[in-house]
């Protein structure tokens, strides 16, 4: 379980600093368009990743898209409001609705996927808040693409240990005329 974590946290940590190098190297101008785009692209590493790891790739391959328009969507809806203080609602609704796909692909009960999803929404979202000067904290110098990769593989750790991690099932419930 720790061994994929981490797999797919550097996975993930891959990913989101090569979108970081897109937006700056081709100097992408920040769009609701290229926002969705980014997310959908993004989710469907994560997806991805949750796919291997249940069994069941080309589903969750397939969802992973649609869960980062959610999310997207999500803070587009409240940044006018909120500005980048949006990116916190957003990632943590993102990480409960991978909570309950892997609920789906694995059919786990409903109580254990809300409460993978709460504990992937607030450890990672903690974590994401720890990182966020990545985009805040530029003095005009270029970006520092190692830092970015192992601050993004250090927001997704908790996310995937969350919803990664061996819920042990019930304890058999003791029947009549048993020593136990």
């Amino acid at each position: 379980m720790l061994l994929a974590a981490l797999a797919a946290s550097v996975f993930l940590g891959v990913v989101a600093t090569l979108g970081d190098f897109t937006w700056a190297y081709w100097n992408v101008r920040h769009t609701t368009v290229y926002g969705v785009i980014h997310g959908a692209v993004f989710c469907l590493a994560i997806g991805s990743a949750i796919g291997l790891r249940t069994g069941r790739l080309i589903p969750a391959a397939v969802a992973g898209p649609l869960v980062g328009m959610i999310a997207a969507g999500v803070f587009y809806m409240l940044a006018p409001l909120m500005r980048m203080g949006a990116m916190f609602p957003a990632w943590m609704l993102l990480w409960i609705c991978f909570a309950l796909l892997q609920r789906h692909l694995k059919a786990e009960p409903m109580a254990h996927a809300i409460a993978r999803g709460l504990a992937a929404a607030v450890l990672s979202g903690a974590a994401f808040y720890l990182i966020s000067g990545i985009w805040t904290d530029r003095s005009g110098a270029a970006p520092n693409y190692l830092r970015n990769f192992l601050y993004w593989t250090f927001a997704f750790v908790p996310g995937f240990l969350s919803l990664f991690f061996e819920i042990p099932s019930r304890i058999a419930s003791r029947r009549p005329g048993s020593d136990a």
